[in-house]
């Protein structure tokens, strides 16, 4: 019912920048919480940096300061803008949305996630 599409990884250089994005479509009322996770090889699924239900954000202790969250909640749509990356940023990162569709039903949605790698 509800589609998560992340886009903009890729190799980068340390000390690099890159910027995601996650478009949600689908059969949307509201997009209560979305942001980002990611999980490295052999390590769990971490959050890095999301929107609460009250528009607030919160960040991992590890990106504070080199990654910003923003959205464009007209396109249902949040980024992620990584600056200053290091070797130890690479995973896979996924977005996730906790989404309300229009049956008001509630559910979390994840995408299939992209690949971003950082070479030092």
């Amino acid at each position: 019912q509800v589609q998560l599409v992340e886009s903009g990884g890729g190799l980068v250089q340390a000390g690099g920048s890159l910027r995601l994005s996650c478009a949600a479509s689908g059969n949307i009322l509201s997009i209560i919480t979305m942001g980002w996770y990611r999980q490295a090889p052999g390590k769990q699924r971490d959050l890095v940096a999301a929107f609460t239900g009250t528009g607030s954000t919160n960040y991992a202790d590890s990106v504070k300061g080199r990654f910003t969250i923003s959205r464009d909640s007209a396109k249902n749509t949040v980024y992620l803008q990584m600056n200053s990356l290091k070797p130890e940023d690479t995973a896979v990162y996924y977005c996730k949305a906790y989404v309300r569709t229009i049956d008001y039903v509630g559910m979390d949605y994840w995408g299939k996630g992209t690949l971003v790698t950082v070479s030092s």
